[in-house]
């Protein structure tokens, strides 16, 4: 009898392709009623500066090389010099948002000691990343950090995962191993096939970093700082990029690349001033796109700012093809719109989670 009645009930249909996206749009919604109008400008201003502000110190880096400059530890440290910069926007919002800073722990300073050695060890991997592939291509290996920004969300901040965020996460390697065998379309003729294979592996590998340092920024927040007031970012980021500072300024003096700046700077192409900005725009947009990113984290998850870290991606490589001359081969066509689907396939993965958690 029950058997009976069960088959007289209408079966449900299965979901069709816009559910998702009605109830997205849905959340979108709630979630917007749902914070003060300030979080939305500083969520869209940190989004702005993460699209903006990495894409142009990836080009700058790689307008380093191309113009003369020989040392991974110089660009290394100037991914970090800026950071006095997110000091002068930090202390007057002491005074202006009425909050004292955040009482420093052993457990948070070690936090942000660990940060701030994995952040120095991810721009030196960076570092050998641009010196030997061109910006397009090292781009279009850094959308793998979504890959591993999802991995570690995962396993230490519990974020879930999805079929078609997994998807995704294939997808996005399957366009990894295009590049890798299209290797020889895109070399520079200075560069070995040994050095080529090294940039490779060390943008690889600085990607995984990057998904770690995501993960593991997330995780303090949560554990240690809260989301009480976004000036928890601005010290975050101070703390961690004066320790990566520290660091790598070691890492510079040890291996006497402060004695050659001078001669670089005389041999650059463009002369000293050339030389000189680059430098100090490079500092100054890395600053920016690493504090866009932890704003990101702070504001949302490690899902939305592993997603913007990606779709980074197309704008570094458009703009590198028109303003450095990168080539652009049709296998890195092809990669760059697989990429594109592993993208969507993500982000709608991601819209499901949200549909299912709100």
């Amino acid at each position: 009898m029950g058997t009976r009645m069960e088959e007289a009930l209408p079966k449900k249909p299965p979901p069709t392709f816009w559910e998702p996206i009605f109830a997205a749009r849905t959340m979108a919604c709630k979630a917007y009623k749902s914070k003060p109008i300030s979080h939305w400008i500083l969520l869209l201003l940190s989004g702005g500066l993460m699209l903006t502000a990495f894409p142009a110190s990836s080009l700058l880096a790689r307008v380093y090389y191309t113009n003369g400059g020989t040392s991974k530890w110089i660009i290394s440290w100037v991914a970090v010099a800026g950071w006095p910069l997110t000091a002068l926007i930090l202390f007057p919002t002491y005074f202006i948002c009425k909050v004292s800073p955040t009482p420093l722990n052993l457990k948070l300073a070690l936090s942000y000691l660990v940060l701030g050695f994995l952040s120095a060890a991810d721009n030196l991997m960076y570092a050998y990343a641009y010196a030997y592939l061109p910006a397009s291509t090292s781009s279009l290996l850094a959308s793998s950090s979504l890959v591993f920004s999802a991995l570690f969300g995962y396993f230490f901040v519990k974020n879930k995962l999805t079929m078609s965020m997994i998807n995704g996460i294939v997808i996005i390697t399957a366009a990894m191993v295009i590049i890798a065998l299209d290797s020889n379309s895109d070399r520079y003729g200075n560069v070995t096939n040994s050095q080529y294979i090294m940039g490779f592996m060390w943008n690889i590998l600085g990607s995984a970093l990057h998904g770690l340092i995501f993960a593991l920024s997330e995780l303090v927040f949560i554990k240690y700082l809260g989301r009480r007031s976004f000036h928890v970012v601005l010290e975050q980021q101070v703390v961690v990029s004066s320790f990566a500072f520290i660091l790598t300024t070691i890492g510079v003096a040890l291996n006497h690349d402060f004695e050659g700046m001078a001669n670089e700077a005389r041999s650059f192409k463009g002369g000293k001033s050339s030389y000189y900005l680059v430098m100090i725009w490079g500092a100054i947009t890395f600053q920016l796109g690493v504090l866009g990113g932890t704003a990101m984290l702070f504001l949302s998850s490690t899902v939305l700012t592993g997603v913007l870290n990606a779709v980074r991606v197309p704008l570094t490589g458009i703009a590198a093809v028109i303003l450095l001359k990168d080539p652009m081969s049709g296998f890195k066509i092809l990669s760059l719109v697989i990429t594109f689907w592993g993208f969507g396939s993500y982000i709608y993965g991601s819209a499901n989670v949200s549909s299912e958690t709100s």
